[in-house]
This record gives C-alpha cells, sequence and structure tokens, in this order.
C-alpha cells in the first residue's frame, strides 16, 4: 500500500507541474519547485504545497493588498522589469499591480484559465487511489488467511 499512496501522489504532483506549465502560469517556478509529497505514516499520504496555490485555482477577492514584494519578484521573473525603460520603476509598478488586485480583485480567467488543481486532483481520480489501495489491502488480508487456513 505504501508504495502505491506515494507514486499516485507523485504522479499527481508530475500531473500538477505539466498543467502548471502547459497553463503558462510558470514565473519564479515556486509553485512547482515548492510541491512536496510527504508520507507521515504507511497508510497517509499528503501533497503540500505553496501558500498561493489557491490563488492559482480560483483567483483572489478583492479588499486587501497582495504582498507587493511578490509581486516585484513577479515582475523580474516574467521579464518585465526588462521592457519598462525607465518610465516607471518596479516598485511603483508593483504598487498600481496590487492597488487594482485589492480594488477589483484578480480572476484566474485570461491568465492560463482555471482549476489548476482540481482538473488533476478530481473525484474520480482520487477514488482510483482509493480503489487501488483497497485492492492491495484486500490481497493481503487474503493472503493472511490462507496462511491461517492452512496452519489449520
Amino acid at each position: 500500500m505504501n508504495n502505491i499512496l506515494s507514486n499516485e501522489f507523485e504522479s499527481l504532483k508530475a500531473d500538477l507541474i505539466t498543467a502548471y506549465d502547459a497553463k503558462g502560469m510558470r514565473a519564479s517556478g515556486n509553485f512547482a519547485n515548492e510541491l512536496e509529497v510527504i508520507q507521515p505514516t504507511t497508510t497517509r499520504v499528503q501533497l503540500w504545497g505553496a501558500d498561493y496555490a489557491q490563488q492559482l485555482e480560483t483567483g483572489r477577492q478583492a479588499g486587501k493588498f497582495p504582498p507587493i514584494n511578490a509581486i516585484k519578484q513577479w515582475i523580474q521573473d516574467k521579464g518585465i522589469a526588462n521592457r519598462l525603460n525607465g518610465e516607471i520603476t518596479v516598485s511603483q509598478l508593483a504598487f498600481l499591480i496590487a492597488r487594482k488586485i485589492a480594488r477589483e480583485g484578480w480572476k484566474r480567467q485570461g491568465y492560463g484559465g482555471v482549476d489548476l488543481i482540481s482538473e488533476i486532483v478530481t473525484d474520480q481520480r482520487m477514488q482510483k487511489i482509493i480503489d487501488q489501495v483497497g485492492l492491495e489491502k484486500v490481497s493481503e488480508v487474503q493472503s493472511e488467511i490462507i496462511k491461517l487456513i492452512k496452519t489449520l
């Protein structure tokens, strides 16, 4: 069961990175680099990622300023800073972007699509993993029963 869970979650991770790249969402690459499969026990596996993964999935609601330093880094990573030609500084542009996001929110539509995570981590896929683990567990129990019967 240990291998099925870890293999399936590694596959989820790989598919998330593929979708992330296919949607043109990569800037710094931190989202892909921070995805991590953790297996605290033989029967439990977790897939952890960046704190901002939810915004990549659904966007961001209006209401408060996003972190300006993260926006500055995004401007650098996307190569936008190289095209500013001294007309505006990276800090000024980052502030303007943050202010617009604070006022209007940020919608993923139009920026690579939506559903980055939910199109990969589907109910059907999770059920398939559960079914595979269940079949392996049934096989283990069946083997133990056969061993017990043979000892009688």
